[in-house]
């Protein structure tokens, strides 16, 4: 469907997810197409990407720039396929390009140092090679490619009809970007901003010392842009770009007042803190240990980020014991 004169946005299937499907934006202009971010490479993907563009009357060689908000397979799995057909340059920022390789073609590195991040923090043996896998599968999805044109803050992208600002946000993924059209006041948000869920913020090989606390950071930043409307990769588009982000920030700091206490009395890991608070067992109407692989991972790596935040803060303080780490609130 056309949202606003010149934007056209295509929902992407996302099978065997429970997000169901991915927003696609088409961004139309006198000097061609700008397509914002592609989908994952399944069969259903490619056939609802290439619908959605002759319902625009457009066809792949109107496409003239890609840009991939982060690597995340249902952001940029379809990249490679898509500049294939359309020649477009495809466009990333530089520290999500540092990121391909390791993560979908050399990855062997990337799950050892998984498997030692989730024993440190007090995974069980027996645990470990699920988890330390869990998200292995979607690597079929991806067809990986390194970008033409790497990208960096204040950038400025145009197809001479709109011009959009490259505004880095680093949290969810720690090269992630939104667009922002100043003078039209349109934010295309990728995962950074999401309406009805809130984007996953995980500690991580690949996530930078901080995430949350860059996730924070990265939340004030855009706070403070005029935006009529925001463009997420997920669920609607909104028009309360101050009120959605004042409501995620409400929202980890419940959860980060959970962590203290359950830290508050005695020393634990992040797999033990994950496996008592109610967070994902709530949404999901099931226990901690009997939730999927991956969202248990997710569980336990969300719980690391809020407390590697609470140690930067002075909140909390880590303690080793024999290469694994708990952590004791200083409140």
């Amino acid at each position: 469907m056309e949202i606003v004169q010149g934007v056209w946005q295509i929902k992407v299937p996302l099978p065997f997810t429970p997000l169901e499907y991915i927003n696609v934006y088409v961004v139309k202009g006198v000097e061609g197409a700008i397509l914002i971010d592609t989908g994952w490479n399944t069969p259903e993907a490619f056939s609802a990407l290439q619908d959605g563009l002759k319902q625009q009357g457009l066809g792949w060689k109107d496409i003239k720039q890609i840009v991939i908000t982060h690597i995340h397979p249902d952001h940029y799995g379809l990249a490679k396929r898509v500049r294939e057909l359309c020649g477009a340059k495809v466009a990333m920022h530089r520290i999500e390009a540092g990121l391909v390789d390791p993560r979908y073609v050399n990855f062997g590195k990337l799950l050892r140092e998984m498997g030692r991040e989730l024993y440190n923090n007090g995974v069980p043996s027996t645990e470990l090679p699920g988890l330390e896998e869990a998200s292995l599968w979607m690597n079929e999805f991806v067809m990986p490619l390194l970008p033409d044109v790497e990208l960096d803050n204040g950038d400025m992208i145009s197809n001479g009809s709109f011009e959009f600002e490259v505004i880095w946000t680093p949290g969810h993924s720690p090269g992630h970007i939104c667009l922002y059209e100043q003078r039209r006041k349109l934010l295309f948000a990728g995962d950074h901003l999401l309406f009805e869920i809130t984007p996953n913020v995980s500690f991580h090989p690949q996530s930078g010392d901080n995430p949350l606390g860059d996730y924070i950071n990265s939340l004030k930043t855009v706070e403070g842009l005029k935006a009529n409307l925001v463009f997420p990769g997920h669920g609607p588009v909104f028009n309360s770009l101050k009120t959605r982000a004042a409501e995620i920030r409400s929202h980890h700091e419940r959860r980060e007042k959970v962590i203290v206490k359950a830290i508050n009395e005695e020393p634990k890991t992040a797999y033990q803190i994950a496996s008592e608070i109610p967070w994902i067992s709530e949404q999901a109407g099931v226990g901690f240990h009997n939730l999927e692989p991956m969202d248990r991972r997710l569980a336990i790596m969300e719980t690391l980020a809020h407390l590697r935040l609470l140690v930067v803060e002075d909140r909390a303080r880590r303690i080793e014991r024999d290469g694994v780490s708990f952590y004791l609130a200083t409140d």
